[in-house]
This record gives C-alpha cells, structure tokens and sequence, in this order.
C-alpha cells in the first residue's frame, strides 16, 4: 500500500495543518454564527421591554379575550385515553397546520408562536392572561428575526410567570406523557434571571417536625436543589441542637452539579426528626460555611435557606455577629406544613435579611415558592439596567422539543414599568435562542485532523461543550449534559494543567495524552487553544505528530476521476471486494442514511448527476474519497487477487483511508463485518494509528455465537506510514481478519519457537499437553488466542474471567498496569424494590385543609405524579416501563507496562504453585504466556476486573474559573416586600378537573408507590 501512495504522489499533496492559524479560524467562526444569534435575542429583548411598558394591566381580562395556540391542547399523554380528550385541553386554542421542517426535526407553523403553560398553573388567572396579552405581540419580533437570519432555530421567551412562548409553533413534547416541564426549572432560564449563588440549606429535624411535616421539608428541599444550576454552589445541613451536614464528606461548598445534587437528594430522604430546635446552630453552621473563602465558590449571591416548621427564637446574636450591618448575605424562611406557631419570627428573619418569607401548607405549594426566591435574586439584576444584559451562553442540554443537544443563548428582559417612582425591580424573564452542536460541529476542520485529531470546547466550569467523547445517553430532558474535561480524557496531572490553563486561557506546549476507550493507547498530542471572542467558551485544538500534515487530493483528469470512482459501483463488489463508505456530507443535496449500502447507493445516484468540482459539494472531501477508491483498488488487483486467502488462514482482507473508503475482501466477508463504516469512529482504525506494528483485537465476547460451528475472527491491522519530502502521514490502515481454527496450529508454532524446551507448548519434559496452558492476550488484558479449545468461546473475555490467578499474577508482576476512570455519561437500571404489588402504598394523603386550599388543587396532581417518578426506586404503572436514570460508573483498564523482555516467574498458592513464561511479542500489542496448570484449587489473590462497578461519585474539587460578572448587590434595592402565603383562585371547572383527576390517580391498582 505504501507503494502505491508513491506511485501516485502526483494525485496528491502533503499540506501542513497550522494548528495555530486552524483553531483560530473555528474560533472566528463561532464567534461570529453565536453573533448572529445575540443580535437576534437583543432585539428580542429590547421589543419585549418595550410592549411590557406600554402594556395596561386588565383587572377583567378573560379567556375568551385572549387568541393563542395553547402547545398541550392536543398533546396525547396517554396511550390509554381511547380518544378522549385530555381533562387539561384547551378547546379555546387556536387551530394550525403544521409542515415538516429538518431544521426543527419536527412539524411548525411558521405564522404563530406557541405557549406552554406549566400544569400547576391555572390558565384563567388574571396575572397569566395579561402575560399572554402582551406577548402576544412578540410573535412579529420572531417572525421577523427568522427571515433576518433564516438559520435561527428556537426562540423563546421564558416568563417569570412560569409562561413560556416560542416560535415558530409546534405542538409540545412531554416525555414519559407527564409534562413537568417548567421553564423556571430549565437551566438555560436559571443562568439568564440571576447570577450564580452561594446556598445553604438548613433544615429543621427537631422532634416537632414528624409526619407529612417531615414529608413535605424533604420534597422542598429536592425541589429547591433543582433550581441550582452548574455555576451554583451549595451545601445542605440538618439541625436541631446542634448542626450537621446532611453528605458527611461534603465539608464545604459543593458545586452544584447533577451528580452532587444526586448525592444530596439521596441524604436528605434519609433525614429523621428528633431533639429540640435550636435556630443558632443551623444558622451557625450556614454562615462559617459561607464565610470560608478557601473553598472553591460562586463568590455572588449568598444565602441561606432555612426550612422549618416554625419557632419563637430570631437568632437576632447570630445575624449581629455575621450578617449585620451590610447583610452580605440574604436569608430566606419557609414555613413547612400546617401548625398554629407563630410565624412573625420567621418573617421578621427574612425582612432583617434581605430575603424573603415563604409558606407551604401542603403538597401543592412546593414547586412555585421553591422557586420564587430567584425574583428576590434578581432585584439587583433589574437595577442594574444595561449593564446586565449581557449575553450568556449555557452549557450543553437536550433541547425539550427535539431539536437534540444544543446551547442556548440568554439574555434577562426588565421591568421598566415605572410608578412614579424608582425603577421596577422586577425581571420579566428570558429570552433564549438555541444554537444546536451539529451547527457548531460543522465548522471544524474534523477531516484534516485525521482519526485521533480534534476539536474540543469549554465553558468556564470546565464542562466540554464539543469533545468526540460527549456521547451522552439521554434520559428525557430533564438533566443537562455536564461532561468535565478530565472526565471526558483520561485524567493526568497534564490534563489538570490543561483544564486549568483552558479556562484561564493560556497557551499550553505539546502534552501526552491518553485516549480511552476498551483499551488505553499512550501517545503524545499536542494542545491549543484560543478564546471565542463574545463567549465565556475557549476552543482547543488537539494533533497528534502525525496528523501535523493531511492529505489533499489533486483529481484534475476526469477520465482518472470517472475510472476510480468505478470501483465504488456495486456491480464491482463480487470481483473486488464490498465497499463501505463513511457516511460524510460531501454534497448538500446527498440524502444522509443509516443503512451503509442504502447511503452509497444514494451516494452513486448522486454522482451521476454532479461532478465532484461542483461548488455544492465538500471539493476536499470528495476528491479525497475518489483518491482512496483508486488506490485501494490497485491494490486489489496487485496483492488481494494474487493470493489465496485460506493457505493464510485469512478470513478477510481489508483497507481503511483517511478519505472515508472502507473495502473488505472477499465479497461475502462484509456479511459479518461489523467495524463502523466511518473510519474515524472504528476502533481497530484509531489504535492502528496510534501504535506501532500490528494490532490484534479478538471479537466481543458477545458477538461468539457458538465456537462449535461459527467461524471466529482475529482482527490484526496496522497503520500504513508515508514520506514524501520532510512530510510523514499515515492516511491509511490495513489488516486481515484471522480465522482463529486454522491459526491454532500456527500458534502451537509460534509458541515453540518463542520458548526453549523447557516451556514450549508442544514437549515439555515433564507434562503433557494437557497440563500445559498456553496464551495470547493482549496490550488491554484480553484473551486472544489459547490452546485450549475448550477457551474458544472465552475469545475476547478479559483474561481474570478465564484465568483468575494468573491474571492477577501478571498484574502483580508489574506486566500490566491499571487505571481507574469514571464514565459520567452513564445510564443504571433503577434498583426495583422487593415489595412490589398492585395496591397503593404510602400514598401521600392530602389533609383537610389541603382540601380547602384552592392552591393546592391546582398542583397537587402534576406534582404527585412527579414525585411518583423522582423520589421511587420502583414505579410500576399502567402504560409505563420501569424507568432508567444517569449515573456515573466506574472502570478499571489495564495496558502494558515497558515490558521487552522474557520472564519466568514462580506462583505460589495455597498448597501448590506453578512456573510460568511471559514475553512480549515484538512489533504487535501481544504477550505470550505459557503456564502450568494449577494442582490446587486456591490461590489468595485479587480478582481483577475490567468491566463497570455500581455506581460511584467522585469528590474532588476541580478547577472553575467562576463568574465574570456578578449582580447581587444594589443600593436602591427595595426590601420592604420580604414575605407573604402564597394563594391564587382557579375556576371551579379547573378544580373539579384536577379533583377527577387526582382522584383517578388514587383509584388506580396499577400505581405503585414512593416510600418517603
């Protein structure tokens, strides 16, 4: 193959890859496409102000008044509804035809927006109608955005009011046909309607609070942890007389990521009730946390939140002590439950603070005063007019309408109401516009990079917004996609500095790093990066050394062109060998597919329509794949055709380019070929290239059927290396599959020959071939081959799993090395609870005065629903699967240590031991090892292990840049309004509806239960 590169040197040329000039072109790029879209959502924002200012309020506002596409009215949540209507329909909504759009995966109306209004919020009330009246307006401003910049894709206004409205229209998406979907809860609405915060929790466990009290402090505090985002930090404490913090290990301030609230979810169901209350122990305990700056933190907003079910004690010493006189820190109060103590203390608590009182009676008041304290957070925003509205961009989530992973855009709107007096302090809300990661993806130079070159972001938390590793297995929408760079490559102290320096933006010099997947491949890269100008984000850049340079083809000749492009047609398979092509876009106007076969045949109609010069086409990418059908058809007919595959014990042949060509021969082979046909994605490609000599890969162990009668391939493969003048690139990797029955002879072969008589797999002076083991295993811990054929269906296994005891005797022996690596994009079968059955239990049961709490009925249903799903490990519904949920998992990975040499060594077990033979193979990722049966049945030893162990959480502070601006403080901020109940009055329909509905819930067998 190296040959015929030469030969043909004149197709093509070595261009050097400036990585310098390359990361900062991509990051111009970004920049100016995330440009566009901030002059989308200030002009947004400037309209939505205005229409706000010039609105007057409508005490008498009713439904029929107002004229808008509700996205729920025709939702189907059930699969069991037979046709009937939902009870939360809206026959007033607006009717509208839908078209298909490819920009937007899904149907939209591109004359109107549409309106989601959360389920516990009562659609009749004069606050949401006189939100819907005005906003009403903003569908002119979006209409008039999308034409401006035809790319733009969502764009929303998230409503203080819980109201969300977004063009262009299309029906609602509620995942698992239960919409607890609140745009107050999403954390791109988080980021723009407040800085980020420093939060204590304290809850009171005294004796008094028992019962549905506790209940209730337990689902208020869960719901209150799910309104911090990842620029959050926070700690939660229990107390009664004395203080303690509820996650043990967690001494300080945590960021509050996914995985730590998970952490702190879990202690807090966990919480007893028990002693005396004493206030100055958790409010103690909340400021000395607060107060330690050696800790990493938000450094804005701090707070504390104090749930309890009332006292007499102000704590009046306490606040003098740390708080007063400039109250750096606002403290919220939540009346937990239904009592007759004196709330006055608490209120007054909130007001001496800066904060704010809260109440929730019952179930139903949980979700909206959980989060009505970011109104609070968001005075000094509001006061501080332009200087605040600045763009941000979020980290990566799933879009909840379907668009996929994206990024979004925010930008807070302000009350500019003015009263005759100082400025409102209220803010309105968000605007977003999402930016989705393919549209990002498709400004980098991913082809010139080659297989293990790429292009990775970060945000200041040192989450990766592009990485070829951020694969994350969604569950919903519910959870954002929070990848940490350290999580996302092997962690190393170089990669700590890179982090570092990342989101510090400095420049970092070439670093080694370790590329993980089965296996670990040590290989040097080299990193840099540059700030996107505009963004919070940094771009990086990573190459090997051996990607410096790419190959670009130089196809002038058409009749050369029309010649190698002949060998992709199908009718070339049977004498040539199958073709796979990498599912690339070379051509705007070529229809994408899953199915290879279907892909290349849409690709083939597709050329003979244009010419690979056509300016709708990828010029590189296309002449690049032409090139490659070329060569590695002469290669077939120089080498693959002259030889007789099965005198080698082949079962295949087979070529790989850097162009996107994949060939397999002979024909039938591709039958059971099962390599990505992206060349950048497969395994056996990437390690190739990262490795010298050949690399060996045993199939799965899944993929053995039966050993008996189904033919097992060895997959060797190496990577073809080219110098032209000071120029080296490795565009190619070539490789053969092994027939594993026809090499057993040759390895009893190889084996004699690599030992002396003493250890050889054939004579041995004192065994028999029986008592004789011999092995190959590979760089990663993995059985290759053995002569043991009763070990053919263990082909692929890690080797602990066939051989416990010597595994662990070359780990021992300093053969192997191991490393640990978390995977945080994991997904874990929730662990189903024993005591199962079709009856109710535990149901949360509403109390009187639930029952005549009006606010209650508007909620309680949504929300019980919700913490069927959250708060249980067991949830067995009609029409419902058990469900599954995130986590982070752990894996144990072995590779090779500087081993080159022969070794004999001694393994002594309990009763018995036995010699053993080790050595590296040269120029390939193998050892052979030659062992004597064990006599006895024991041998103490560690049983290692390569696969995933339940779910773990790592606790260690990373590096975060913080916040670059914070608004938490400003002098003409009003706190006179520090506390109230919280009630609103629905319509009787709306509360007959939701009793139906609750009711129903309640009657249900096929329900099962949460244990609080």
């Amino acid at each position: 193959m190296r040959g015929i590169y030469n030969e043909k040197k004149s197709q093509f040329d070595i261009k050097r890859n400036q990585p310098k000039d390359l990361v900062e072109k991509v990051a111009r790029d970004i920049a100016k496409l995330l440009n566009s879209k901030r002059k989308a959502l200030e002009r947004l924002a400037q309209e939505a102000e205005k229409l706000q200012k010039e609105h007057s309020w409508q005490d008498g506002i009713k439904e029929s008044d107002i004229s808008y596409y509700d996205s729920k009215a025709e939702a189907d949540y059930s699969e069991d509804n037979d046709g009937d209507d939902s009870l939360l329909d809206n026959p007033s909504s607006l009717k509208l035809d839908f078209v298909e759009d490819t920009n937007f995966k899904s149907k939209v109306n591109y004359t109107y927006t549409a309106v989601q209004i959360p389920t516990d919020i009562y659609k009749g009330s004069p606050v949401i109608l006189n939100e819907l009246n005005w906003t009403q307006a903003l569908d002119r401003v979006f209409i008039d955005n999308s034409r401006e910049d035809p790319s733009l894709r969502w764009q929303v206004f998230g409503s203080s009011t819980g109201v969300t409205r977004y063009y262009p229209a299309t029906p609602w998406r509620a995942p698992n046909k239960i919409d607890l979907y609140d745009v107050r809860r999403r954390p791109w609405y988080i980021q723009g309607a407040s800085s980020p915060k420093d939060m204590v929790i304290i809850v009171d466990v005294s004796g008094s609070v028992s019962g549905l009290t506790l209940k209730l402090m337990k689902m208020s505090v869960i719901e209150m942890l799910d309104t911090l985002s990842d620029d959050d930090y926070v700690n939660v404490a229990r107390f009664n007389e004395k203080a303690d913090a509820v996650v043990p290990c967690f001494k300080t301030l945590v960021q509050a990521n996914i995985r730590n609230k998970k952490i702190f979810k879990k202690s807090v169901m966990q919480m007893q009730a028990k002693g005396t209350t004493d206030y100055k122990s958790g409010f103690q305990f909340a400021f000395e946390q607060l107060l330690n700056t050696s800790a990493p933190r938000a450094n804005c907003n701090k707070m504390i939140m104090m749930f309890t079910d009332g006292g007499e004690d102000r704590a009046q010493d306490i606040f003098e002590k740390y708080n007063w006189p400039n109250k750096t820190v606002r403290v919220f109060t939540f009346s937990v439950g239904q009592h007759n103590y004196d709330v006055t203390p608490l209120q007054w608590i909130a007001c001496a603070n800066k904060g704010y009182y809260f109440e929730i009676p019952s179930i139903g008041a949980i979700r909206i005063n959980t989060q009505e304290y970011l109104d609070v957070l968001g005075r000094p925003m509001a006061l501080a007019g332009n200087p605040a509205k600045k763009v941000q961009w979020t980290n990566v989530y799933q879009d909840a309408l379907g668009l996929g992973l994206v990024i979004t855009g925010t930008i807070p709107v302000f009350n500019l109401t003015e009263d005759g007096g100082p400025q409102n302090q209220v803010i309105l809300g968000v605007m977003g516009v999402d930016v989705t990661l393919n549209e990002i993806k498709q400004l980098t130079p991913r082809y010139k990079l080659g297989a293990n070159g790429y292009t990775f972001a970060l945000d200041p938390n040192g989450y990766v917004l592009l990485h070829p590793n951020l694969q994350p297995k969604i569950i919903g929408f519910r959870e954002t996609v929070t990848l940490d760079f350290l999580d996302a490559e092997l962690e190393d102290g170089n990669k700590e500095e890179v982090q570092a320096y990342v989101c510090r933006r400095w420049f970092v010099n070439p670093r080694s790093g370790l590329s993980m997947q089965r296996y670990i491949d040590e290989a040097m890269r080299t990193y840099i990066w540059t700030p996107v100008d505009g963004t919070d984000y940094s771009l990086g850049l990573v190459l090997p050394t051996y990607s410096e340079s790419h190959i670009r083809a130089n196809l002038s000749d058409q009749i050369l062109q029309v010649q190698y492009f002949e060998s992709l047609l199908t009718s070339s398979f049977e004498s040539e060998g199958h073709v796979f092509i990498a599912p690339r876009e070379y051509c705007k106007d070529l229809e994408l597919s899953s199915n290879n076969t279907e892909f290349l045949l849409n690709f083939i109609a597709l050329m003979e329509k244009v010419t690979p010069d056509s300016k709708k086409c990828d010029n590189f990418l296309l002449h690049n794949l032409i090139l490659d059908a070329g060569i590695i058809r002469q290669l077939v007919d120089k080498v693959w055709k002259t030889k007789d595959l099965n005198t080698y014990g082949f079962l295949a042949v087979f070529a790989a380019t850097d162009g996107g060509i994949t060939r397999v021969f002979p024909n039938k082979s591709a039958e059971t070929w099962e390599e990505d046909p992206e060349p950048f994605n497969a395994s056996f490609y990437r390690r190739s290239l990262d490795n010298k000599g050949y690399i060996f890969r045993a199939p799965y162990p899944n993929d053995i059927l039966d050993p008996e009668n189904d033919t097992i391939g060895i997959l060797v493969s190496t990577a073809v290396e080219i110098t032209v003048g000071s120029r080296t690139v490795k565009p190619a990797v070539v490789g053969v599959k092994l027939d594993l029955e026809a090499w057993t002879d040759k390895f009893k072969i190889l084996a004699s020959n690599q030992t002396d008589s003493r250890h050889s797999c054939i004579l041995l002076s004192s065994f028999s071939m029986q008592d004789l083991l011999c092995y190959l295993i590979d760089d990663g811990g993995f059985l290759i081959m053995s002569n043991q054929k009763d070990h053919w269906n263990k082909i692929g296994m890690f080797f602990s799993e066939v051989d416990p005891a010597l595994m662990y005797a070359l780990y021992n022996n300093s053969f192997y090395k191991r490393k640990q690596s978390y995977n945080y994009q994991s997904v874990c079968e929730r662990v189903q609870s024993s005591n199962t059955g079709a009856a109710p239990r535990g149901v949360f049961v509403p109390t009187i005065a639930d029952f005549l709490n009006v606010a209650w009925w508007t909620s309680a249903a949504i929300l019980y629903m919700s913490l069927v799903w959250c708060f249980t490990d067991n949830v067995e519904a009609e029409g419902m699967e058990p469900r599954e949920t995130s986590c982070v998992t752990i894996q144990t990975q072995y590779y090779f240590t500087n081993i080159t040499s022969t070794y004999d060594l001694l393994q002594d077990c309990d009763n018995c031991s036995r010699l053993i033979h080790v050595r590296r193979i040269n120029n390939s990722n193998l050892l052979f090892v030659v062992a004597e049966k064990l006599l006895c049945n024991s041998c103490q030893m560690e049983v290692l292990t390569q696969v995933e162990d339940p779910c773990e959480v790592l606790n260690t502070a990373r590096y975060r840049k913080g916040p670059s601006t914070c608004f938490d403080y400003n002098v003409t901020e009003n706190t006179s309004d520090c506390g109230r109940g919280h009630s609103f009055s629905p319509s009787v329909s709306t509360i007959l509806s939701l009793q139906f509905l609750l009711l129903c819930l309640w009657a249900s067998p096929h329900i099962a239960t949460v244990s609080l």
